[in-house]
């Protein structure tokens, strides 16, 4: 991240590199494991730097009742590293044993637009947002699910399984788009909480990939 940009003027630049890769290969991701630990970061431009030392102590005051592996980072970018509009925020992942991560973010009110949030209400909501996650459960939290599925379905044609929470509307709805674009119908299995033994209702996705290659090639 080289400048962080908050709405309604942004002005924010991420530069984002990967690997081609010319193939996908199929998942079985079922099991999530326990979590381990929590980390985060706290950011905030064109305010006061102490904010995101607040937003930092309202979150924990809520998840050390539960885990004491907690280090939420704080992150204040100042001058042309902080964008065209002022604002703060904080996202937070919970890891697993098992390599799984789950994800909450949470930001201010656009300048202008809705009420004014304070820092200790946006860290403890964010906070009770991972914990929601945390308790839908599954190896991917509800806004990565449609971007699971699809990498399922480019993969080789192969059996691909995960496990994933409750499905969200938007995962709903993509699943449409996915048997539209690519004719592609996912096995739906619904695991109650007393088979997993925690957490709310699971559903195990299957499918079987289209064998999608990628042309792409490394830019020099």
């Amino acid at each position: 991240i080289n400048r962080r940009g908050m709405p309604p003027k942004a002005g924010g630049e991420v530069v984002f590199s990967c690997p081609v890769r010319k193939v996908l290969q199929p998942i079985q991701f079922t099991d999530p494991g326990k979590i381990k630990r929590i980390r985060g970061t706290a950011y905030s431009v064109r305010v006061s730097p102490q904010i995101a030392n607040r937003m930092v102590e309202s979150a924990r005051s809520i998840l050390n009742k539960f885990l004491p592996d907690i280090y939420i980072y704080t992150d204040h970018m100042k001058g042309v590293s902080s964008g065209k509009s002022p604002g703060f925020g904080m996202c937070l992942t919970a890891e697993t044993i098992n390599g799984t991560v789950l994800s909450a973010e949470l930001a201010s009110n656009p300048q202008g637009q809705g009420a004014a949030v304070l820092p200790e209400e946006l860290g403890q909501n964010c906070a009770k947002l991972l914990l929601e996650e945390v308790y839908r459960g599954g190896c991917v939290d509800s806004t990565n699910q449609s971007l699971a599925l699809l990498l399922m379905t480019l993969g080789q044609r192969d059996v691909s399984k995960v496990l994933l929470g409750p499905l969200s509307p938007y995962t709903i709805e993509f699943l449409r788009h996915l048997r539209s674009f690519f004719q592609i119908m996912f096995k739906i299995e619904t695991k109650t909480p007393e088979e997993e033994h925690m957490g709310g209702e699971k559903v195990l996705m299957t499918c079987v990939g289209i064998g999608f290659s990628n042309l792409s090639k490394t830019i020099r």
